[in-house]
């Protein structure tokens, strides 16, 4: 896709009436610090125009990004991190369910798991909660190159067995280092879901 223009168009918190958009959304999810700024970052072709937070779980809000002004890149709140309390974590649980059954628009949800590390529980939790919602979910494998390219197909078997995959789920191993990935990730969100929901402008970017 060639990224013509990016707007950070909505920012919704625990308070916030989630917006109807007219136009297609593509919903991130992952536990925090499992890199997906970096992976959002990387599909915008910006090094830092998501924000990348120093403190993981400090993101409370969900983020829309409009992207050429045809479709919406929607990053979720981070989950999963100990420092954040039950309070919180409970709020955030119901802004996620508030926007993946308010929405309208929501075409797909991409959920990231540390493709160096077994699911957690929070992991297994939201996949479950994920599908439950009635969808089904990408599974982005992030961290790629933390990892000897040897011991990838090994890490994968981990991770789909950690989390119980629906059979044919597709995973999709991606670095935001090198940005392995980055070209499967947007041609299955554009061949896959926005398939005749985007005009012009959708072009491959290589």
């Amino acid at each position: 896709m060639v990224i013509k223009t990016i707007n950070l168009e909505t920012v919704c918190g625990i308070t916030s009436v989630i917006p109807q958009n007219d136009k297609p959304e593509i919903a991130f999810a992952g536990k925090s610090n499992v890199g997906k700024s970096s992976l959002i970052n990387a599909l915008m072709n910006r090094k830092s125009y998501a924000r990348i937070s120093a403190t993981p779980g400090k993101t409370q809000t969900i983020n829309f990004y409009n992207i050429n002004g045809q479709m919406y890149l929607v990053d979720l709140p981070g989950y999963g991190y100990a420092k954040v309390s039950e309070k919180e974590r409970a709020q955030w649980g119901r802004l996620i369910e508030g926007y993946l059954h308010g929405s309208k628009q929501l075409k797909a949800v991409f959920l990231l798991i540390d493709i160096r590390h077994e699911p957690s529980a929070n992991d297994r939790m939201m996949y479950q909660w994920i599908t439950e919602q009635g969808y089904e979910p990408v599974i982005i494998a992030t961290k790629l190159d933390k990892i000897k390219r040897s011991q990838v197909q090994k890490h994968l078997k981990v991770l789909k067995s950690g989390l119980g995959l629906i059979p044919g789920t597709t995973v999709i191993p991606f670095s935001s280092a090198t940005k392995q990935g980055r070209d499967e990730i947007w041609d299955l969100i554009e061949t896959g879901f926005l398939a005749g929901a985007v005009q012009n402008g959708m072009e491959e970017d290589r």
